[in-house]
């Protein structure tokens, strides 16, 4: 209708730009009505997101500005009309989440340690969790000392911990303090900004922590808390090794009991978001304890005359589902859940459609309210784009036409519900890949066939006989139950690991740039949140996204931002390492980050390396010139004529300590004094090479400069964080030379 009046229009004479192109817009307006409500919490998102990447507060005020301007401009070129209220409201929700953001951001501001120290302080705990798969237990304290920080994080070797150091207690801690860790290298995980979140303004290594007086008065959140911990211990108890950990993970959200191996498989095949408690968990609670309800009730023919039970159970699930949430910690994940089972059993008991968009709208729109910081964490955005990705699947009217129950023989039910569970699958896992190689660099290909058998051992088989099992020990009859759950968690972990270890089964890729993320977000949804034709218009964003990030090339160097560590990719495609003995973490994130799957190599083994116990040198090849590299591997003192020739010769140096002076490389000296202002650098050799580092990522964010209490060096971050090879702006320094040519 919109189309033949704007048609008409045009026809009679009407100019193109006197409103012919406002015609249109509001025909496709009133054709997309429906979605319009869509896209107020991704505005609110949006907004959210704009103040972590925009690096400073000129820029978050710059944003601000143009979001008024997106609120005023459209009502003013076409008053009255639906396009401009949509396009106003969307602004507005931009505006109000990244206020929401920045206010948070200055509210949650607390102390943040320095430097680290050993230190003995008194303090309360706040939490603590048994990390049996790490042999620790890590507390939350609140010390009394007011120069600290509010909260302060500490594992603790569990041969030193008590049971009678619960939450609430008062001990006395000697640990030692380290500030929150900024990501070691340009794309690893940022603690410090989760940390500054949670206020938490330190982590510490506990050296001993001693009880001086048990709780007096235990908070329902202390108590839920051991409660929690009480049937994670339980469960762990009953099963061993990674069935065990599986198992506390599918009923308490405690995951710290899975041995790393495992968890390890479980994210390689696609399979980690079963040990997440949130909807897959929460429906199947919420309808058990819905489907006893409802089968209880009737038993009574007075009540089933006179109430609508169906009503009466929606209302006991949506209690059980609530009380499952706060059970499990009320994680991201769980929380989005729960807001969604409570408004599907609402829509059940009003005779309304369950499960729609606008339903995981409004479960967005509550989380990024209150939560507005998991905007830009994974566990936010794998959730909803999951249930996001199913819902428009599931909406499509010829998926829908496809899957819809029929009086049909049991093998063709079967096989339709098969095909069900590998669309969805399928769908997920497109909607997911993006988001985990931006965040962990690295995702399963072959998730969505593991899901088609992994979902339902999970649903029906493994949590019911669970739940039946915790049931039984009441009276100490669950051994037959929990033998029958080890055995399926057995297969889930059988599962695992065959899908993992199977040829092709990981993706990895080195660093997604957030600009290519940021395209791929904005076409997916656009495909995903639009109705007519109009949503092909996303399909140009997500193919940028796409060729961008496959465009990009990976770092040559990657350099730890307390200097420590230095891998190089060879000409092989594997990474070499400076320091044998770094530990797990370190090469995983230094393999991550690089891309590589490879167990990385020692940097000695390299044909052109000369390696000492004090000093390594490297050549590194890329593009046709030859660099050469030196760093630092041990405390030792190097004598100083030696070091001073050896830094001449070299193109780039990496040490973590302070070098002299007289150590002037070719082209870039990385010492500790350098990698302070600009943490962990990503490098990328060549004709024209590139420098990415930590601080230009993080930019001057409470979390980045609050570890920074001198300021000078705070403007020192601000110049190393100005744009790609910034970080030796403003630092004197000679003449860069240039290295030299590869010899063939």
């Amino acid at each position: 209708m919109g189309e033949r009046l704007a048609g008409l229009l045009h026809r009679r004479g009407t100019p193109r730009e006197a409103g012919g192109w406002r015609v249109r817009l509001e025909a496709l307006a009133d054709r997309e009505r429906d979605q319009l409500p869509l896209w107020v919490p991704v505005g609110l998102g949006f907004g959210s997101a704009a103040w972590f990447v925009l690096p400073d507060a000129s820029g978050w005020t710059a944003f601000l500005a143009m979001a008024l301007a997106g609120i005023l401009a459209p009502p003013a070129l076409a008053p009255g009309s639906r396009w401009a209220r949509a396009v106003a409201i969307f602004f507005l929700a931009a505006l109000i989440g990244c206020a929401n953001i920045w206010w948070k951001a200055e509210r949650v501001a607390g102390p943040v340690f320095h430097r680290e120290k050993v230190m003995t302080f008194e303090a309360v705990i706040d939490t603590a969790q048994s990390m049996p798969a790490e042999e620790m237990v890590r507390f939350v304290v609140r010390p009394a000392d007011p120069s600290l920080p509010r909260r302060i994080r500490i594992n603790l070797d569990d041969k030193k911990a008590s049971k009678a150091l619960e939450p609430g207690a008062r001990v006395s801690v000697r640990a030692w303090l380290m500030p929150p860790p900024p990501p070691a290298v340009p794309g690893a995980y940022d603690f410090s900004r989760a940390a500054w979140f949670q206020g938490v303004g330190a982590t510490a290594r506990g050296l001993d922590v001693t009880l001086i007086a048990a709780p007096t008065e235990r908070s329902w959140r202390a108590r839920l808390a051991n409660a929690r911990q009480g049937m994670a211990d339980h469960i762990r108890s009953r099963l061993g090794g990674g069935e065990g950990g599986i198992a506390a993970a599918l009923a308490t959200g405690d995951q710290a009991g899975i041995p790393e191996e495992d968890a390890e498989a479980m994210r390689r095949s696609g399979l980690a978001h079963l040990l997440s408690v949130s909807g897959l968990h929460l429906t199947a609670v919420v309808g058990a304890v819905m489907l006893l309800t409802l089968k209880l009730l009737a038993l009574s023919p007075t009540l089933a005359l006179r109430f609508r039970l169906v009503v009466i159970a929606a209302g006991v699930g949506a209690l059980a589902g609530i009380a499952y949430t706060l059970f499990t910690g009320a994680e991201v994940p769980t929380i989005r859940s729960c807001v969604a089972a409570v408004l599907i059993l609402l829509g059940i008991a009003l005779g309304r459609e369950a499960l729609t968009l606008r339903l995981v709208a409004v479960g967005a729109l509550i989380v990024l309210l209150l939560w507005p910081e998991s905007v830009v964490g994974a566990s936010f955005q794998l959730s909803f784009a999951a249930i996001a990705a199913i819902v428009v699947i599931l909406d499509h009217p010829r998926i829908r036409a496809l899957l819809e129950r029929r009086d049909e023989a049991l093998p063709v039910k079967a096989g339709r519900f098969l095909l069900g569970l590998i669309l969805t699958g399928l769908a997920v896992e497109l909607a997911l890949t993006p988001i985990a190689l931006f965040h962990f660099h690295q995702a399963g290909i072959y998730g969505a066939f593991a899901n088609i058998v992994a979902i339902p051992l999970t649903t029906f088989v493994v949590m019911p006989i669970e739940g039946l099992a915790l049931l039984l020990d009441l009276a100490g009859l669950g051994a037959p139950c929990w033998w029958l759950a080890g055995k399926a968690l057995g297969f889930l972990l059988w599962l695992a690991h065959a899908t993992a270890g199977a040829p092709g089964a990981v993706a990895m890729l080195p660093g997604m740039p957030r600009g290519a993320f940021g395209l791929i977000t904005a076409g997916g949804l656009w495909l995903l949140l639009w109705r007519t034709r109009w949503r092909l218009f996303g399909i140009p964003p997500l193919v940028a996204g796409l060729v961008w990030t496959v465009a990009t090339p990976p770092p040559d160097l990657l350099v730890t931002g307390d200097g420590t560590h230095l891998a190089i990719r060879t000409a092989r495609g594997d990474l070499a390492i400076l320091r044998p003995k770094a530990g797990d973490y370190v090469r995983d994130t230094l393999s991550e980050n690089a891309g590589i799957k490879s167990e990385p190599i020692e940097l000695d083994m390299l044909p052109a390396a000369q390696c000492s116990a004090d000093l390594c040198a490297a050549e590194v090849e890329a593009d046709g010139t030859r660099w050469r590299i030196l760093a630092t591997r041990s405390p030792n003192m190097v004598d100083f004529e030696p070091l001073q020739r050896a830094c001449a010769a070299a193109d780039i140096v990496v040490s973590d300590r302070r070098l002299p002076v007289t150590c002037v490389p070719r082209w870039l000296k990385a010492d500790a004094v350098f990698l302070r202002r600009t943490g962990g650098l990503a490098i990328k050799l060549g004709a024209a090479p590139k420098v990415l580092t930590v601080a230009e990522l993080q930019g001057e964010h409470p979390w980045a400069t609050a570890a920074v209490p001198d300021p000078k060096t705070i403007s020192r971050r601000r110049s190393a964080g100005a744009a790609p090879g910034a970080p030796w702006r403003g630092e004197p320094r000679p003449a860069a030379r240039e290295p030299r040519a590869a010899t063939r």
